[in-house]
């Protein structure tokens, strides 16, 4: 089955104007977010942005863009208006502010996805590496069931932390969907635990789709501030932030 991977990005940002196009270790954010997502063997990487300057970055360093409707509401909103106009059957959403993706991340998802064409949506989870991040409401949290199948996404501490609880688990914002899923997504209604947690993907779960969650070693951070760049380029110059490691 074709894969393609839409990296939604959008200049406008309250806390972070411009921020797809902030330099990180020489080279502009969505560049190393492109070039994490085009090894993973994909059959197609796609920027989808409203922005002129983003385009124009992207297609200096030889990426290739779609321009979306400014309308959108969402990423996923983006995502599925680029994959309505692509025929592949798996389609994976890589945010424009995870310059630390590696390929390794995207590809056992879309291979899962691939094969089992009947779980219409897929995500991924790595052990939470500092136990002060399970009360960090920037840090989302998952529970799954014995299958690896998402029971709930939360902000907050899930599950109730006490001597011998199970492994808590850290949500990464990579999403893989089958076509016909991604396309009918953005038409749901919002529900009452999306609006509450601000989380897209328990509309998802609220409407009785289900979510299977694959375990990562790798982690990653999502740049929300200026303070985050030199979080990521000390990372990014590390040995073990190599994305062929």
């Amino acid at each position: 089955m074709a894969v393609l991977v839409v990296i939604p990005a959008r200049y406008g940002s309250t806390r972070f104007p411009g921020k797809p196009l902030a330099m990180i270790a020489g080279k502009p954010m969505i560049q190393h977010v492109y070039e994490g997502a085009a090894a993973s063997g994909a059959d197609e990487v796609v920027v989808a942005t409203d922005d002129e300057r983003i385009r124009q970055a992207v297609e200096r360093f030889g990426g290739k863009v779609a321009m979306t409707s400014p309308e959108a509401r969402s990423g996923t909103d983006r995502v599925a208006e680029v994959a309505r106009a692509r025929q592949a059957a798996v389609v994976i959403n890589v945010q424009g502010d995870e310059p630390l993706v590696h390929p390794s991340m995207i590809a056992p998802l879309a291979d899962f996805l691939s094969r089992h064409a009947a779980v219409p949506m897929g995500s991924l989870m790595t052990k939470l590496a500092r136990a002060e991040d399970a009360g960090n409401p920037n840090v989302v949290k998952v529970v799954v069931d014995r299958d690896g199948f998402a029971l709930y996404f939360s902000r907050s501490a899930i599950p109730f932390a006490r001597a011998g609880s199970p492994q808590v688990w850290k949500h990464l914002g990579i999403y893989g969907y089958q076509r016909h899923f991604l396309l009918q997504f953005p038409s749901l209604p919002p529900t009452p635990l999306e609006q509450a947690e601000q989380l897209e993907q328990l509309r998802a779960l609220e409407h009785g789709y289900r979510i299977k969650l694959l375990e990562t070693q790798h982690d990653s951070i999502g740049v929300d501030t200026p303070d985050d760049l030199k979080l990521v380029e000390g990372m990014l110059q590390r040995p073990t932030g190599s994305r062929h490691g």
